[in-house]
């Protein structure tokens, strides 16, 4: 058991794993900070032991664990705010969906000997917000650990336990891997979610035809990742600018080639293409990583 722990933020993230800490008994003590006031609002409405705070100054110094579950582009004000009282105890995570740059930004921010190990919990919904939390979020979900060099290996265990315990399985690479990675399996989908909504709008502007009242499967799911929270995501599109550039080239000229088989009826070709792709849903639903039930298992 930790004894306190500080959670920085807290969205739908942030209150799973609030939701999951109480309920798994993880923590003696929990103490939240955040600074909008609607959240708060909603945060004193679930039934979990826990205390809000607004100083720093005060919580800080006691805990053993912080935990920053806040937008990326807010690291940088909340490190020169924590760094003079934190105490080289504490062990520090984040949850953020980009890493190397992060990681820079703290290395050059954050208080020397301070003990910093990123995490990645591989879970989320399209809805922002603590309404939506729950404590089975991570239930066997990835979450990859980033260890770097001079990794604090007491507060690595600590953080592999804690994620365990709150039904996580564990991964750990370095931060460039990391980001590489992710910029194929979700900042790019991410990414061809909004970019596909945003066309169908256009198009029916310019048309003047009513085609989203007409959304087919298609078009609806992609929507639903496309509702996914905007400053989140600008966060992680900026943070991982490099790998996310380089696979919306790929993603294009992959486009580019579906466009001259679809042209030229290259039937064999884009046969060949079709089978090939269908094989990786089969891989996903082996991994676990899906279920294999029509439509999503929707009721």
């Amino acid at each position: 058991m930790i004894n306190k722990i500080l959670i920085i933020g807290c969205g739908l993230i942030g209150s799973s794993i609030l939701r999951a800490v109480s309920k798994k008994s993880i923590a003696k003590k929990i103490f939240v900070f955040e600074k909008s006031s609607s959240n708060i609002s909603k945060i004193k409405k679930i039934k979990v032991p826990l205390e809000i705070t607004k100083d720093l100054k005060k919580i800080v110094p006691e805990v053993d664990m912080i935990i920053f579950c806040t937008p990326m582009s807010e690291y940088e004000r909340i490190i020169l705010k924590i760094n003079k009282y934190i105490k080289g105890k504490t062990l520090i995570t984040d949850v953020g969906s980009t890493k190397e740059k992060s990681l820079f930004l703290i290395k050059k921010k954050l208080k020397k000997n301070i003990s910093w190990i990123s995490s990645h919990p591989i879970a989320g919904a399209e809805m922002s917000g603590p309404e939506f939390g729950s404590s089975s979020l991570f239930l066997k979900k990835w979450c990859i650990l980033i260890k770097e060099k001079n990794c604090n290996k007491k507060h690595l265990i600590i953080l592999k336990k804690f994620w365990k315990k709150i039904g996580s399985r564990l991964a750990i690479m370095d931060s460039k891997k990391h980001d590489i990675i992710f910029s194929i399996t979700s900042h790019l989908p991410h990414l061809i979610a909004y970019n596909l909504v945003k066309t169908a709008t256009d198009f029916e502007k310019k048309k003047k035809f009513r085609l989203i009242k007409y959304s087919a499967g298609g078009l609806r799911d992609f929507s639903r990742i496309a509702a996914s929270n905007e400053i989140m995501w600008r966060d992680v599109f900026f943070n991982n600018s490099e790998n996310v550039t380089k696979a919306i080239d790929l993603f294009i000229n992959n486009l580019k080639s579906f466009k001259k088989d679809i042209k030229f009826k290259n039937n064999k070709i884009i046969l060949k293409k079709l089978i090939e792709t269908k094989k990786v849903r089969k891989k996903i639903i082996k991994l676990k990583q899906d279920i294999n039930k029509p439509d999503f298992g929707r009721n």
